[in-house]
């Protein structure tokens, strides 16, 4: 079994997304600052791309559920044990929740000028930043040490 090629460019649009994200996050701080302090609204492109970025991001992220729930996901590697198989589980899982809470926490704290979602926003990023920095190395570590060529189900456009 292979992932659906729909699978796989929605995967990579979402990480594409998730990247402009952390780049953007500096001009819609300061611009959620300004209006929060001063109630002074000065959006830019960045903030406008910030805020369009994560609602792509929520979307994209139900169709990803949609389809991994349709059309299932390549089974793991059969060597892989029960603590790789817990790891995996458990950083798809999180990942998924993360690309679900980030968006609806930066909308609360934007739409609904809320300093408690911005503040949780803030601390939902660092967990996002360590669970895409776990499945990272979890790839590469498949890739270049079991070398059992997982990465390749990514690659793969049937």
């Amino acid at each position: 079994m292979a992932y659906k090629r729909i699978q796989i460019v929605l995967h990579w649009v979402v990480f594409v997304l998730i990247a402009w994200q952390f780049i953007g996050h500096e001009p819609i701080r300061d611009a959620f600052d300004l209006w929060m302090k001063e109630g002074v609204f000065a959006p830019s492109i960045m903030v406008v791309g910030h805020v369009v970025g994560g609602m792509l991001v929520l979307v994209l992220a139900l169709w990803r559920l949609g389809l991994r729930r349709k059309h299932g996901v390549p089974p793991l590697p059969e060597e892989e044990g029960p603590l790789g198989r817990a790891l995996a589980h458990l950083t798809h899982g999180a990942l998924y929740a993360l690309m679900l809470l980030m968006p609806v926490s930066g909308a609360v704290a934007w739409f609904g000028s809320s300093e408690s979602a911005a503040y949780a926003h803030g601390l939902l990023r660092f967990g996002m930043l360590g669970f895409v920095a776990l499945h990272v190395v979890g790839a590469l570590y498949h890739q270049f040490v079991l070398k059992d060529n997982l990465m390749a189900r990514m690659k793969r456009t049937r």
